[in-house]
């Protein structure tokens, strides 16, 4: 009984360092026909993580130098998490959809971010419950200012804290330290089923949107800082 256990132990530590395990700095290559897993971390040889493949459940939190940072409402989608050389965050896609209550919804977001900051280049789509259809691509003006461990926590703080006079006076306090990003151009299709591009100043302010209305008619709006249509060119003038 003695050699049996022996053999056996010798026999499942060969089978787990040649072909579970092999040595580091080896090229084996395991195929498979198909695979079923909840959660794909890929990472650099040192272990930097810079690509996760999971499930909504085991989808990660934001990352930052390496070390995860938790985010519990990033537990309502599947998808992927880019990482970039340091093991910070760079963007990511994701995408969820059901029927509940007979009512549909769906979105999909893919996302690439600036060098420790939020997202650049945006392209999204999303069916709301009430049938309003959304797509678009988008550009954004973001500040050179990292997004920190510390900055993510605070921001989750007042997030949670209860609607109110005290909520809006903290959300206005932390964006004059950290202001957010500006969009400053978006190609959509809007829910009234029209068509346009819009492009903004460095404030965020819309300045330029050419539109096709849902019934075909173009349009060229020229606006101020307000907001206020200044000039406007269309196929009805």
């Amino acid at each position: 009984m003695l050699y049996s256990a022996v053999v056996t132990l010798a026999f499942m530590a060969t089978v787990y360092v040649g072909f579970v395990r092999p040595p580091q700095g080896t090229n084996k290559m395991a195929e498979f026909d198909r695979i079923r897993v909840h959660r794909i971390d890929v990472v650099e040889r040192d272990g930097t993580p810079r690509l996760i493949i999971a499930d909504r459940t085991e989808f990660p939190g934001s990352f930052y130098h390496g070390r995860e940072i938790g985010r519990a409402r990033r537990k309502d989608s599947a998808g992927m998490l880019f990482i970039n050389d340091e093991g910070t965050e760079d963007g990511g896609l994701i995408f969820a959809g059901a029927t509940t209550d007979g009512q549909r919804s769906s979105f999909s977001h893919l996302s690439f971010d600036q060098y420790e900051q939020d997202q650049t280049v945006v392209i999204g789509t999303s069916l709301s419950p009430n049938g309003e259809k959304r797509a678009g691509i988008e550009l954004n003006d973001v500040p050179d200012q990292s997004i920190t461990p510390a900055l993510i926590a605070e921001a989750e703080r007042i997030k949670a804290m209860a609607h109110g006079s005290e909520r809006g006076a903290a959300w206005a306090a932390f964006q004059r330290t950290f202001p957010s990003g500006q969009q400053r151009a978006f190609l959509a299709r809007a829910p009234d089923g029209s068509v346009g591009f819009t492009m903004n100043d460095k404030q965020g302010h819309v300045r330029l949107r050419l539109k096709v209305a849902e019934d075909g008619v173009p349009a060229i709006q020229f606006l101020d800082d307000r907001g206020q249509v200044k000039r406007e060119l269309s196929a009805h003038h």
